[in-house]
């Protein structure tokens, strides 16, 4: 099973565990279902962004995954259904006067975001005067907002959240600049593979393991898309 291993949690993103460094999250959740129902060993294999655990698929690193939903990362893998909506929004720095996404764009405005994630090809394509850098580890970018080096730093909005209650006077944006589903993929051309995860999934949407785990993670709010 491969999770993205990031600095705040989401229905996608994974941290780590403070006690043992292992991944903890939504998808680290729902793979111990999978691995329970094929009644199979249960391995994790981390990676830093969505893109990166869709070319590894290629590569046959792993066996099944879940991310954003993206056209791109349709030569890699093949999708499945998705279990939640997934919103992305800008979170401000601390003492910015940035009131709204529409603010963003202006000469000297710092934008982050995480380079191989749907949300960085929307953030690079809507941007014509801010400067916007692409961070491969997404810890980094957190810690220079939390530093006041970025002016934004865009993500998925539950992960913007939790980071922003660790970040005193940071602020999370209303607006939506990206929304999609967060959907089950395994490598490209896995035909049966596919099936069993489309199942698995249906099974573990309809059965509360995928409302469990979005509870058990914190996301209490989130709504399991039918």
């Amino acid at each position: 099973m491969a999770v993205a291993v990031g600095p705040a949690a989401s229905a996608f993103w994974t941290t780590r565990d403070p006690v043992t460094g292992k991944p903890v999250g939504v998808t680290v959740e729902l793979a111990k279902a999978a691995a329970a129902k094929l009644d199979l060993p249960l391995e994790l294999v981390e990676y830093q962004s969505s893109d990166e655990i869709a070319a590894a698929g290629s590569k046959g690193a792993w066996d099944i995954s879940f991310m954003p939903a993206d056209r791109k990362r349709e030569q890699f893998v093949d999708q499945g259904p998705a279990y939640v909506a997934y919103m992305s929004g800008y979170l401000v720095r601390a003492g910015s006067d940035i009131t709204s996404a529409a603010e963003i764009d202006r000469p000297g405005i710092r934008v982050g975001c995480i380079e191989g994630t749907s949300t960085s090809r929307t953030v690079e394509a809507s941007m014509k005067y801010a400067g916007v850098t692409k961070f491969i580890k997404p810890e980094a970018a957190a810690e220079l907002i939390g530093q006041g080096q970025l002016d934004a730093l865009a993500m998925g909005m539950e992960a913007l959240d939790e980071l922003s209650r660790r970040l005193p006077g940071s602020r999370v944006l209303p607006e939506v600049i990206q929304s999609t589903g967060v959907v089950v993929v395994v490598p490209k051309g896995k035909a049966a593979a596919r099936e069993w995860a489309a199942r698995f999934l249906a099974d573990a949407k309809a059965n509360g393991t995928v409302r469990r785990a979005l509870d058990r993670s914190g996301f209490v709010t989130a709504k399991v898309v039918p």
